[in-house]
């Protein structure tokens, strides 16, 4: 039978025992501490190799449109306008066309009293008279002295004076008919009458008010104040400022449609005049006048008018977004993606803006892919990884790049008309 162990030995055992335990569990603590810490740097690693390839989108060039749409604001005016001045000072007696009045050439517009200039061209016409009974006293004198020339009654000296005395009467008649042919005619501006048929636009008169004389000059605006103004609104000029980027298509032949802001569902059929032929050094825009008919007099001189113009444009030019262009020291470049998704920066020539697409003439092939929004800091020879975009916002492969060339402004039958002509495009 075998003695009990001593209780001092099985406490030393039970110590051993829980030691090695808590030894054991340190340790496995501390290496699933270093294995996760492994793991998680792992990770990171994972994802900081992930996120030094930058995720992009690609798109292809498009051909060019067949058209392109090009909107500017125009003011319109009448075919003549004619401000209407005094030719003679006094005061309106009457006055018998207002505004918007119709009127057609020689209409009487108002008639302005002249006291003074009534009495010029009465003491003129009194002149007159003074100096043709002087010329015919003058005639019968110089008529007897020249029957007596010859003789020793009169010395021929005499007869020289007398004759040359009648030829003097006779200037001083000449010289009286002119200043009364001029009074005359000074009588004939106390009616004032419309130069052409039109429409009366203004009347700056009243009866009763006095008026200067503009003395001839029509320009004399500092002088004198117009009594009317006369338009010829049958055919109205439109002049538009062509940005230079568009200056070839001003040509004989080039047409536009126009809409105004009172007939918003109208559009008016405009045609090309003439061109200053000279840019403005501010705008770099250059004045272009159209003519548009009126016969149902809807449109007014000043009115302001949205000009639509159909720009033909060559289809076989490729185009690209303005935001996928990047400006380098090199030039303006697009980021090309080849097939093993590594990046290179092709410099390209570009043409015409088309607003937010932009012609590329040389440097780009129909069948290059590349970036959509590249980044500023996109380095040539980067690899990069293509993703899709999100459910609508995904870029096509070929854009529309006549979609966003619509103008917001266009009334529906502009816009029927730029969609067939993009059908036609695409077809």
């Amino acid at each position: 039978m075998t003695s009990p162990m001593p209780r001092a030995r099985r406490g030393s055992r039970r110590g051993i025992i829980l030691a090695l335990c808590a030894l054991l569990v340190a340790g496995g603590l501390a290496a699933w501490g270093i294995i996760g810490r492994q793991n998680h740097v792992a990770d990171l690693r994972d994802v900081a190799d992930d996120e030094s390839v930058p995720k992009v989108q690609v798109i292809h060039p498009a051909h060019g449109p067949a058209t392109r749409s090009l909107d500017l604001p125009g003011t319109i005016d009448a075919w003549y306008t004619a401000p209407i001045y005094a030719q003679v000072s006094g005061y309106v007696k009457m006055w018998y066309k207002d505004y918007g009045s119709p009127v057609k050439k020689g209409d009487l517009l108002a008639v302005i009293d002249t006291p003074s200039l009534d009495e010029q061209y009465a003491a003129a016409a009194a002149n007159l008279e003074v100096a043709q009974a002087r010329y015919k006293l003058a005639q019968v004198t110089a008529g007897r002295w020249q029957a007596l020339a010859g003789t020793q009654a009169v010395a021929k000296q005499e007869v020289d004076v007398q004759v040359a005395n009648a030829a003097a009467e006779k200037a001083q008649v000449d010289a009286a008919q002119h200043q009364l042919q001029r009074y005359q005619a000074l009588e004939q501006f106390k009616k004032v009458v419309a130069p052409f048929d039109g429409v009366v636009t203004s009347r700056n008169t009243d009866v009763g008010a006095f008026v200067n004389g503009a003395g001839g000059d029509v320009s004399a605006h500092g002088s004198s104040t117009e009594l009317f103004s006369v338009a010829d609104i049958h055919e109205m000029r439109v002049f538009v400022s062509v940005p230079q980027d568009y200056s070839a298509m001003l040509k004989p032949g080039l047409t536009a449609t126009m809409t105004l802001p009172q007939y918003p569902e109208r559009v008016f059929n405009a045609h090309f005049l003439t061109t200053a032929k000279a840019f403005n050094a501010q705008t770099r825009t250059v004045v272009t006048e159209l003519t548009v008919g009126n016969a149902d007099q809807a449109i007014w001189p000043g009115t302001y008018t949205d000009v639509h113009f159909a720009v033909p444009s060559d289809p076989n030019i490729l185009i690209v977004p303005e935001e996928s262009l990047l400006f380098r020291a090199q030039g303006m470049q697009v980021a090309l993606v080849g097939p093993d998704n590594v990046v290179h920066l092709q410099t390209v020539k570009l043409g015409l803006n088309l607003g937010q697409t932009v012609q590329v003439v040389a440097g780009l092939k129909p069948d290059d892919q590349f970036i959509d929004d590249p980044s500023a800091g996109l380095l040539d020879g980067q690899k990069v990884e293509i993703v899709k975009g999100a459910e609508g916002m995904q870029p096509p492969k070929q854009f529309n790049p006549a979609a966003s060339a619509v103008p917001k402004n266009m009334t529906s039958a502009q816009r029927a008309k730029v969609e067939a002509a993009r059908a036609g495009a695409s077809d």
